[in-house]
């Protein structure tokens, strides 16, 4: 497995990203890795290298970058206090919209790379999640499949609802959220998939029972990791249905 820093001019300035990449010779689809808002720390690289031992070159970049210097944040630390105090001011500096908008240079960067060939995937997770789907909506063309985990705020009345964008969706997508997650409730669960089936989408939109916000991560309280995997399967069986 090999991994690197590089940066990349985004939207708005130059964004850090990490680059993961299966071992042996040869060219990979790629997927695009939207952290949650504790933003970039050993989980997520450790969850990112999961992704790409199954053959995917595996871009996560650091969302924040508009914010400037911050952490590495401990969850199980930052939500022992003030969440918001600590994690507020970050995701204030994004949003779905500005994702999607930065996703243009991550695909033109990933352009660049001898070893990415074919489609592109986008996953994301928590605050990632909704970026993941959006980012399906504003490249069509480009990214054939998009996993979001544990995503809130999926169908709400802002303007930056992912919901909103079904109609431009051409790629499979794959929802899946836990019924222990006041961010994600049914009737917005019930929302987002009436919007995708209206719109055409192929997907599949799940709860996880018995799972709350966040049990994908290894360095949640809440991980759990049969759920884990069963989630990483489902993502896997996407992609390789999708980008190859």
């Amino acid at each position: 497995m090999s991994q690197e820093q590089v940066t990349i001019q985004a939207a708005d300035g130059p964004c850090a990203a990490t680059v993961l990449t299966p071992e042996g010779a040869g060219a990979w689809p790629a997927v695009i890795f939207y952290m949650d808002a504790f933003g970039i720390r050993p989980a997520m690289v450790e969850m990112a290298t999961h992704l790409s031992s199954a053959g995917y070159v595996v871009l996560l970049p650091d969302l924040f970058y508009r914010f400037g210097p911050y952490g590495p944040l401990q969850p199980k630390e930052v939500l022992a206090g003030d969440f918001m105090a600590v994690c507020g001011p970050l995701m204030a500096s994004t949003d779905n919209h500005k994702a999607a908008e930065d996703t243009k240079a991550f695909l033109a960067y990933l352009d660049t790379r001898k070893d990415v060939e074919g489609k592109v995937g986008t996953i994301g997770f928590c605050m990632g999640g909704g970026m993941a789907i959006t980012a399906a909506a504003y490249y069509p063309d480009r990214i054939a499949a998009a996993a979001s985990f544990h995503g809130g705020n999926l169908a709400t009345d802002k303007p930056t609802s992912p919901h909103l964008q079904a109609p431009k969706i051409k790629a499979e997508v794959l929802v899946a959220g836990a019924d222990n997650d006041h961010s994600y409730p049914q009737d917005m669960a019930d929302r987002l998939e009436a919007a995708l089936t209206e719109a055409g989408v192929k997907h599949l939109a799940e709860i996880y029972v018995g799972k709350a916000h966040g049990w994908m991560k290894p360095d949640m309280p809440v991980y759990d990791e049969a759920a884990a995997k069963r989630g990483w399967d489902e993502a896997f069986a996407l992609f390789q249905r999708n980008l190859h």
